[in-house]
């Protein structure tokens, strides 16, 4: 079965997990497990008409990288806090799809200046390596979403597709996993994002779109 969307404009509305699926107690915090991020100034939550929708990383003072099951009318971004309700605002003019992969770039109305935009990498990272992923996401299996920006590390297991048949980066849990509200938000391996949140299985896989194989699409869409 393919693994759901993470967007949380999509699965808090249709998708309600089956008692039986709920994690064992012994994850705390229940991203699903983790632990809180305290600074992280490339940070993009994404909302659609006011409600918080997805994860995303401002990558340039006008651009930011999100998912692109996220997007559709009424997008706005607030940027640079890791209390999404306490980021800069601004709102979104334009957004531009990738044509294969899940990955969207949003172009600013207002420009956001910020001490640190995500820097993207130009590689995969190897198999087997420990990477960080980030978001605002349930915090289990049946929510809430998460206030504050949540990290948790995952292992790279092989490359795979993301929902719409791009490059992927799979990886199984370590200290937690991806989940509702999660989408469009970053994976990370020494200190270089790697990829977009697009699909997971709530409880130990995620698949996160390449960034290193859309980087041309990235450089020509954004400059960045």
């Amino acid at each position: 079965m393919r693994p759901f969307l993470l967007a949380c404009a999509l699965i808090c509305a249709v998708f309600t997990p089956p008692a039986s699926a709920a994690p064992s107690g012994d994850v705390e915090p229940m991203i699903i497990g983790g632990s809180y991020v305290t600074s992280a100034p490339w940070a993009a939550a994404v909302y659609r008409n006011g409600s918080f929708t997805c994860s995303g990383t401002i990558i340039s003072a006008q651009w930011v990288l999100t998912a692109k099951h996220c997007v559709g009318s009424g997008l706005t971004v607030r940027v640079g806090n890791v209390h999404r309700a306490q980021g800069t605002p601004s709102s979104v003019s334009q957004y531009v799809n990738h044509p294969q992969a899940d990955q969207s770039l949003l172009r600013l109305s207002t420009p956001v200046q910020t001490s640190q935009y995500s820097r993207l990498a130009d590689a995969n990272p190897p198999t087997g390596s420990t990477n960080q992923i980030y978001g605002w996401g349930y915090t289990s299996r049946s929510g809430p979403v998460s206030s504050q920006l949540k990290t948790a590390d995952v292992r790279l297991t092989s490359i795979c597709r993301d929902y719409y048949g791009g490059q992927a980066l799979c990886s199984s849990r370590i200290t937690g996993n991806a989940w509702s509200g999660d989408s469009g938000g970053p994976q990370m391996y020494n200190g270089l994002q790697v990829g977009v949140a697009s699909t997971a299985d709530g409880t130990s896989t995620q698949q996160y779109s390449s960034v290193s194989a859309t980087r041309a699409w990235i450089r020509s869409t954004s400059g960045v």
